[in-house]
């Protein structure tokens, strides 16, 4: 009887636990919606290359406040292929509200292997928001190997007097 009491309170305890979350409730509404969404995001057309600026110094994304004229004060971005011939523009964009550039270069774009370099223009980005900064452009130099097959994230951690970036995933 101690033993079928003390077993009862521990299913409760675990399904309490378990349960706790409406998404974690497995064949939920919440449940399925969570899942549908992931398996969409898995098979989005991706560009091959993206980036992600963060301004560490305000705690958000880069970004300008001014929803409408975002386009045009966001903070620019190009990326080139730097052949024997010289750099190549190869996609340019400007960030949107949450620091990222949607379709910054087409889903179906073939890379080359070799020696790329992203251009950040922070000046305009800062200028536009009226702060002090020292670094007017970040350019950051990768390699691709010779035969590049998979995604490459290049996001950028910016405040006014330095930077900081990594490879992402």
């Amino acid at each position: 009887r101690v033993l079928g009491a003390k077993l009862k309170r521990r299913t409760l305890l675990s399904a309490r636990f378990a349960w706790s979350s409406p998404l974690m409730i497995p064949g939920s509404f919440e449940s399925r919606l969570l899942d549908l969404s992931r398996r969409l995001q898995r098979h989005q057309p991706m560009s091959p290359i993206t980036t992600h600026v963060l301004d560490t110094a305000k705690g958000c994304p880069a970004k300008v406040g001014v929803r409408l004229a975002l386009e045009a004060l966001g903070l620019p971005i190009s990326l080139e292929y730097v052949g024997e011939e010289g750099p190549e523009l190869v996609a340019s964009g400007v960030t949107n509200d949450d620091g990222r550039i949607p379709g910054f270069m087409d889903s179906g774009a073939a890379l080359r292997g070799g020696l790329y370099r992203m251009v950040f223009s922070t000046a305009s980005y800062y200028e536009a928001s009226g702060e002090s900064f020292f670094y007017p452009e970040v350019v950051i130099q990768f390699q691709l190997p010779p035969e590049p097959d998979e995604h490459y994230h290049i996001p950028l951690l910016l405040s006014p007097f330095g930077y900081s970036t990594y490879r992402g995933s």
